[in-house]
């Protein structure tokens, strides 16, 4: 027996997501060998049970896929925007199969986005307890003093809760004293780095996820995405299943940061401003 959530068989069919199963279920589109199923919780097997939405049998599961994006700005993360807004899935387009990104990165934010059909991977990466390690290139108001940049490593008060330690470094000033830093937190929690600085009194102007667990964006270029490998595959499944990054196979994580330094063309900006 395979017993899931019935959202989650329907999620796992590739015909959409968990939360949108639920919204169809509690509508009373899906039957469960031919009994309308309004309850979220309800237990199936699809080896066993048919499953049906409108009338429609759930195809079988697709092959699970792993991708990684560069995200540009100007886009959301999610798929329908009351604001009318372009989506990351109109900027990658049709992949053979649907998948949902891993996580989220805000419209004015660009960089590295994990993209897949496997839910259990991507709620395992995102739920608090994994801590999953993100790394961010950041230009700031003014270059953070030290004592500002020790703040932030012990953590930041914020409106929902002091902030986890992160790591954090200056990898450049501008000719304008501005400040590129190179930042890696733990948290997922909604526009965290834009927030941490700004509570630091050094907003963020421009702002680039770097990696993922263990993921770069090296190599990418603005809308392009990629398969991950088998052993960026496993690295991630290592994690997801409690393992440090540092601990995962054939990965050499450099204590503080990877490298190697990012480089500015990706912002599409100039050293000076």
């Amino acid at each position: 027996m395979q017993e899931m959530r019935l959202a989650k068989a329907i999620a796992k069919s590739g015909l959409a997501s968990r939360r949108e199963a639920e919204t169809w279920i509690r509508a009373g589109r899906v039957h469960v060998d031919n009994v309308v199923q309004e309850d979220v919780a309800t237990l199936v097997d699809p080896n066993q049970n048919q499953i049906r939405v409108d009338g429609k049998m759930i195809p079988r599961p697709p092959p699970l896929v792993y991708y990684a994006f560069y995200k540009p700005k100007g886009c959301i993360t999610s798929r329908n925007d009351p604001q009318g807004r372009k989506s990351v899935f109109d900027v990658v387009g049709e992949l053979g199969t649907r998948v949902e990104a891993v996580g989220r990165l805000d419209f004015d934010t660009e960089g590295l986005l994990l993209l897949t059909n496997d839910g259990d991977l991507a709620h395992q990466l995102t739920h608090p307890r994994s801590e999953v390690p993100k790394r961010y290139l950041a230009k700031v108001w003014r270059v953070p003093t030290e004592a500002t940049l020790e703040r932030i490593r012990a953590g930041v008060f914020l409106p929902d809760g002091k902030t986890a330690p992160a790591l954090i470094r200056v990898t450049e000033a501008t000719d304008s004293g501005n400040g590129w830093i190179e930042i890696t937190v733990t948290e997922g929690r909604n526009r965290l780095v834009r927030r941490i600085f700004e509570a630091m009194n050094h907003p963020v102007s421009k702002l680039r996820r770097e990696s993922f667990a263990t993921i770069s964006l090296r190599g990418l270029e603005r809308k392009q995405v990629r398969p991950l490998t088998k052993e960026e595959i496993k690295r991630l499944k290592e994690i997801a299943a409690g393992r440090k990054p540092s601990n995962t196979s054939k990965f050499k994580y450099k204590k503080g940061f990877a490298r190697p330094k990012p480089k500015k063309r990706r912002m599409g900006m100039k050293k000076k401003g």
